[in-house]
């Protein structure tokens, strides 16, 4: 059984990583788009999960995707932080999910938690789906910088845990994940990003910042990987979605990057 999942999961990463690479190397429009489209499986996923709960109006579904694609969209051709959520953005999210309480207040078919939980996962949904665009279109180096820093911790804390994990971190959270796992994902992917970074630009920075920042982040995507199990927990799901077989939905496969990417905000301006 072990072999068969794991046999699955690397046969859908190829194919993924098949996929993606070429369109993250060339950027522009086709990327954009290609985020666009993951934004709105992410969304997907989150109502999907919610429904188990408590199942939002047609209208307010409808709502969700427009409001996600607005702000998608809008900022696609950014190239810098500034103006990423504009006033007139805000004001449609907060009309279109407010004042939809005051229709549906009879029947408590949505409510002002509902709506509160709306704008939230919108605008952190918008948010992170449009840094992925905006710090592509900044720099492809950067990007990549950030996706390995992800992708190996990710992979060497689950690694690690399997070959010497014995203490677990957060058990009701996450069962599977041990101190151990942490340590090596964190060292492993500072390692390789941090070397990936220096080889690649000339930054007029020191490479203990360059090391200190990376291991920062580094420890910021696995909080943002523990937060996703959390809220898997909370909704009582394994993954979000079978979008990639073997490795659950697009929530599931972007969680520590998006944190990754709201972290990295802090440092861009000095660098």
């Amino acid at each position: 059984m072990y072999r068969k999942t794991m046999k699955k999961r690397g046969i859908s990463a190829a194919i993924a990583l098949c996929i993606f690479i070429p369109i993250l190397l060339y950027g522009h429009k086709p990327y954009a788009f290609a985020i666009f489209i993951l934004s709105l499986q992410g969304m997907r996923e989150i109502l999907a999960a919610r429904a188990k709960e408590k199942k939002n109006p047609i209208f307010i579904t409808a709502i969700s995707y427009l409001l996600l694609s607005y702000f998608i969209l809008v900022g696609m051709e950014k190239k810098e932080l500034v103006d990423v959520l504009d006033f007139r953005g805000l004001s449609l999210l907060f009309f279109g999910y407010l004042l939809p309480v005051i229709i549906y207040r009879k029947d408590s078919t949505y409510g002002i938690i509902d709506a509160f939980f709306m704008i939230g996962v919108t605008l952190f949904l918008s948010l992170s789906f449009t840094l992925l665009v905006v710090i592509r279109n900044v720099g492809l180096c950067w990007i990549l910088y950030l996706f390995l820093i992800t992708i190996f911790t990710d992979t060497y804390a689950y690694l690690t845990g399997k070959l010497i994990g014995k203490h677990k971190c957060i058990p009701s959270i996450s069962p599977n994940k041990t101190w151990e796992g942490c340590i090596g994902g964190t060292l492993m992917g500072s390692y390789v990003a941090s070397m990936y970074l220096l080889t690649i630009t000339h930054l007029d920075v020191s490479f203990v910042y360059i090391l200190l920042m990376t291991l920062f982040l580094s420890i910021i995507g696995q909080f943002g990987d523990l937060l996703f199990s959390a809220i898997k927990r909370e909704f009582q799901i394994k993954d979000f979605s079978n979008f990639m077989p073997g490795h659950g939905g697009i929530l599931d496969r972007l969680d520590s990057i998006f944190f990754v990417l709201f972290a990295f905000t802090f440092f861009m301006n000095s660098l």
